[in-house]
């Protein structure tokens, strides 16, 4: 960041830092630890932006005062772990809300045998720190969505190791929410990085200046497969049981055979198996056909691609704290399909994202639609996709998720039309659960 970020961000949270240094394990450096890392603070380089300034000042700042927020502790947050440590930063926190499975072993490094069925955070921030004198790490066990927005206010940046769209939408919503333009202390950055086999890439979010994760959400493209790593832990979607079926439990029992997805009996053995992984954590939707279109689709998880991505969002974090070079403007992507091929390119914000936008967004629709074909229509557009909407117009609601007897009371309105619920409004006021904080205003016109 700019001189005037980098003063918001360590303005932020002074009491809490003040505390975190005093309570940092102490250590005796081994020889040379900060060599190659003090290179680049001791002295100004050709890239260094003209906020940077070097010296012992700012090598305390980071190893005393910077706290760094990792977000997914598997294969992404296990390298991202490794590099923070050993960059420099010595206080960071990770979250995540997966147990370890043997599946994870060959590729996520801080696990072993001994470690199975274990909190993924916790069992790497122990190992990080045998392995790393004087690095505190504080783990927790559970979803991102179980911290609100005190919690994040304590870090300076937040890295996202994530392989759910969901996740990174809900995190990003928070982050944004959270900056209030007039006050420069509210900001805070997001690096987030993804893999897809041997595809991966990483991005630097700044809450105002840059685009958000929303503003990009059309080029996710809607998820057909699912990492290895989810399907073994705790299912969220019926795609994970399905997926379960035939990676974890088909080979237990015909470890000679592979599974056929035109054979009728080994769909039909998959389903049951699905069925009672989905009746265990109360998923709908597994369904014959479901599961023969997605028992095919299978996501290697490629360690390599792992370390490239987490070793470029960590070379971010170092950048965004330091100002010894510019950080990346604002996205990159790494792909080895065939060969080897890298490239950067800024993503512009849109207006009327319904996260960092300014706009009010238009949507038109048939004169004869009813609440709840809106409601499907807001999921099926490629830049919202809203998993459980609810809206209100004129402070009046039309229909609310939750409580229960909320929802019961307003649930007759779903099959009624739009125009007569608006009665004579145009504007309505959209709130999901994909999103932390925002309330997206429509305005609707009728075709």
């Amino acid at each position: 960041m700019g001189s005037r970020d980098h003063d918001a961000t360590a303005a932020a949270g002074d009491a809490e830092m003040e505390d975190a240094q005093d309570m940092l394990p102490s250590y005796e450096p081994w020889p040379d630890r900060w060599r190659d890392i003090d290179y680049l603070l001791n002295r100004v380089g050709p890239y260094a932006t003209s906020e940077f300034i070097p010296g012992d000042e700012l090598k305390d700042v980071m190893r005393n005062y910077v706290k760094i927020l990792v977000i997914g502790a598997g294969g992404l947050g296990c390298e991202l772990l490794k590099d923070l440590a050993l960059t420099g930063f010595r206080d960071i926190h990770v979250v995540d809300m997966d147990t370890i499975d043997v599946s994870n072993l060959n590729r996520q490094f801080l696990f072993r045998m001994k470690d199975v069925g274990k909190p993924k955070a916790t069992v790497a921030a122990e190992f990080v720190m045998r392995r790393a004198p004087g690095v505190r790490i504080t783990p927790y066990f559970g979803r991102i969505q179980d911290k609100d927005e005190s919690y994040y206010e304590q870090f300076h940046i937040i890295i996202c190791g994530l392989d759910s769209v969901d996740a990174r939408r809900w995190i990003n919503s928070m982050i944004v929410g959270m900056y209030i333009p007039e006050d420069e202390t509210t900001r805070r950055a997001i690096v987030d990085g993804g893999t897809e086999g041997v595809r991966g890439q990483a991005r630097v979010i700044i809450p105002g200046k840059t685009a958000c994760f929303e503003c990009s959400l059309d080029l996710q493209t809607k998820p057909v497969t699912f990492p290895i790593c989810t399907i073994a832990n705790t299912p969220r979607l019926p795609e994970h049981c399905i997926e379960w079926a035939s990676v974890m439990e088909w080979p237990k029992h015909f470890p000679d055979q592979k599974v056929d997805g035109d054979d009728p009996d080994h769909i039909r053995w998959l389903l049951e198996k699905a069925q009672s992984r989905a009746k265990e954590f109360n998923i709908q939707g597994v369904t014959y056909s479901l599961t023969q279109g997605v028992v095919k689709n299978i996501i290697p998880a490629i360690a390599s691609t792992n370390a490239l991505v987490a070793a470029a969002c960590a070379n971010e974090a170092f950048k965004l704290i330091s100002n010894c070079a510019p950080y990346l403007d604002n996205y990159m992507t790494y792909n080895a399909d065939a060969g080897l091929y890298t490239n950067t390119f800024p993503l512009d914000r849109k207006l009327d994202c319904p996260v960092c936008g300014s706009e009010v967004r238009k949507i038109t629709v048939k004169a004869d639609v009813t609440l709840q074909d809106f409601f499907d229509t807001l999921a099926e557009i490629e830049d919202l996709r809203l998993k459980a909407p609810s809206a209100t117009v004129g402070g009046k609601s039309l229909y609310i998720r939750g409580p229960p007897s909320l929802e019961e009371m307003l649930r007759p309105n779903l099959p009624k039309k739009l125009r007569d619920l608006l009665r004579g409004h145009n504007e309505l006021a959209i709130t999901d659960p994909s999103l932390a904080k925002q309330i997206i205003r429509i305005i609707i016109k009728f075709d």
